[in-house]
């Protein structure tokens, strides 16, 4: 698998946010977000070659870690990310699997399923990469694939980056097409942003909304304790 890096650090985001994880980065992505905060393992992916027991061994180097967030990029994409995720669990680990939602699972060994489905602020400029734009647009939701990770008998969260009010009655809307009752403690609203002071102002009315309407609001630990940093 090319693996952009491995890292040990605090999750900084979702359910599960500030408990100790190492991190398995995955390079290569199937779409293309304007806002994207990992380029170097989606829009220019790079890293180094890595079989699964190599990672096994960066994994353990961590010992106190139990948890492990397997992200990307898409990491459902790459190939050997099941063989990697069941070594993982073999082993006790709690798996982490970090996806846009848009590869279905086929029985990937998880824990903690954490989807972050892809809204029309992610769009990539219609001018400047016109071709992505189209390749976006068409598998950014995928509702049958979002339902199949429902049914896959893992915990699951929704991820959701909110740029604009108008973002979250573009959420509600996908959500209700699925069909499925989703209790609205298991979406989190995150603010898209790569610095502290972006996410804080976004952050002020983000939560209101998340008050009156159930949801749980996403704080992004890592660029609070860290910044937008590799590594972290």
């Amino acid at each position: 698998m090319l693996i952009s890096e491995v890292f040990y650090s605090l999750q900084g985001e979702g359910e599960l946010t500030g408990v100790p994880s190492v991190f398995v980065r995955t390079s290569g992505c199937n779409l293309r977000c304007v806002w994207c905060d990992t380029p170097y393992a989606s829009w220019n992916p790079e890293g180094i070659q890595q079989s699964v027991e190599q990672l096994l061994c960066a994994v353990e180097a961590h010992p106190v870690a139990r948890h492990v967030v397997i992200t990307g990029g898409e990491p459902m994409i790459a190939p050997g990310i099941r063989d990697l995720a069941r070594e993982l669990k073999q082993r006790a680990y709690h798996v982490t699997i970090e996806t846009a939602a848009t590869i279905a699972p086929d029985g990937i060994a998880c824990d903690l399923a954490s989807m972050s489905p892809k809204l029309l602020n992610s769009a990539p400029d219609a001018t400047q990469h016109p071709t992505w734009r189209k390749r976006h647009e068409a598998t950014r939701w995928q509702p049958a694939i979002v339902r199949a990770w429902l049914s896959a008998g893992c915990n699951y969260q929704f991820k959701f980056v909110i740029s604009h009010p108008g973002d979250v009655d573009e959420m509600e809307g996908m959500i209700r097409s699925l069909g499925v009752e989703i209790p609205p403690h298991k979406i989190q609203l995150m603010p898209e942003a790569k610095t502290l002071d972006t996410m804080r102002s976004r952050a002020s009315w983000l939560s209101e909304v998340c008050k009156s309407r159930g949801y749980r609001y996403a704080h992004r630990l890592h660029i609070e304790l860290y910044g937008n940093k590799r590594g972290t």
